[in-house]
């Protein structure tokens, strides 16, 4: 009969043989190889938030799996980089059998928060709140096959999309696409718009919070790990850029993470013309896989080829931490699936948050 015992250690404590440890698990898994669930951002995000930490399941003394969280108040747990992550869990060998409350008493935590549960979490499923669409862009079949597909779904989007790259080209000079730049000052362009969009729309401004920009700028060096790195992507015209993106990627996975876009170039939807030529050259690059995330937006529903399934809940063990938690968190996770189940409430809501915003900008 072999003896399992879980250690809780720190990120930086993973040695090279857990990490390829954790990387054979999670490929035996099947699942896509989301860079969010790589030990490399575990990594990233306890370098910065010291109370990150990992619990280490080992039978027999061998690792078996790996479960990354962070630490609060009274014990509150929370998935690594909650809020910034679009794929979570535990990363367990097959055949591992294990309670969630079990594993939570382990690690001295009262609960655990997710918002986005990769799906297969056998563990944690029975805890989850809401079932979430999140996009993704199958191009296993090459880009060609791909652009096929969408003229056929799409044909006068697909149409009136390159129309505006050639008038954008006219107007503004010449339109140039660079899949991974290196240059800092693109990056710093990229979070200036996106915090822009954030206050615009009412919305809390994720690069105002110092561990976010210092991760995504940690990221954002060239000399990052293969298996979980950073891609800047930006489109320029007439010398100048009007759209950029920043994400992660594993050899195989590329995650759609900060968009944004000048909006004195609007009228030509430079941001979609960016996701399409980032498609392109993803798909060169080894790239099957290009998940958008979850969240509503129409631009997802016409590049999308199908959905994954990511899950929203929390585990939580009886005691006062647990009650801390249900007292913080349920009334605001409740009022949020009731908006998201009416989306004429959530239309108004989000022009509601919109003004607010062009009020605390002027």
């Amino acid at each position: 009969m072999s003896t399992r015992r879980i250690e809780v250690v720190g990120p930086g404590r993973l040695d090279a043989d857990d990490r390829k440890i954790w990387r054979e698990i999670r490929a035996a898994s099947g699942a896509p190889a989301n860079p969010f669930l790589d030990p490399a951002f575990t990594a990233a995000v306890g370098r910065l938030r010291p109370r990150a930490e990992v619990a280490v399941l080992r039978e027999d003394g061998f690792p078996v799996g790996y479960f990354p969280y962070e630490r609060g108040f009274a014990g509150q747990g929370r998935a690594v980089g909650l809020g910034v992550s679009d794929s979570q869990g535990a990363v367990l060998r097959a055949g591992v059998r294990l309670d969630a409350r079990t594993l939570l008493r382990a690690c001295a935590l009262s609960s655990w928060e997710f918002d986005s549960l990769e799906a297969g979490q056998d563990v944690f499923l029975p805890h989850t709140t809401e079932a979430l669409a999140s996009p993704v862009v199958d191009l296993a079949d090459g880009f060609e096959g791909y652009v096929r597909a969408l003229g056929t779904r799409s044909p006068g989007f697909l149409k009136q999309t390159l129309a505006k790259e050639r008038r954008l080209a006219r107007q503004a000079g010449e339109v140039r696409f660079v899949y991974d730049e290196t240059d800092p000052g693109a990056l710093r362009t990229l979070m200036r718009w996106k915090s822009a969009q954030y206050r615009r729309t009412g919305r809390r401004d994720r690069f105002a919070q110092p561990w976010i920009a210092r991760l995504v700028e940690g990221f954002a060096r060239a000399d990052g790990d293969p298996e979980c790195r950073g891609v800047l992507s930006v489109l320029w015209a007439g010398g100048r850029p009007v759209a950029a993106h920043f994400g992660l990627r594993s050899p195989t996975v590329l995650s759609w993470w900060f968009p944004a876009y000048d909006r004195a170039y609007g009228r030509y939807s430079p941001g979609l013309l960016l996701l399409l030529r980032m498609l392109e050259a993803a798909a060169g690059d080894g790239v099957g896989l290009v998940d958008l995330g979850s969240g509503p937006a129409r631009y997802k529903e016409t590049f999308r080829t199908r959905d994954l399934r990511v899950y929203e809940g929390a585990v939580v063990r009886a005691g006062f931490g647990g009650a801390v938690h249900r007292l913080g968190r349920e009334p605001v996770r409740a009022a949020r699936r009731f908006v998201r189940e009416r989306p004429g409430l959530a239309r108004t809501g989000a022009r509601a948050l919109e003004e607010l915003g062009r009020l605390r900008t002027r």
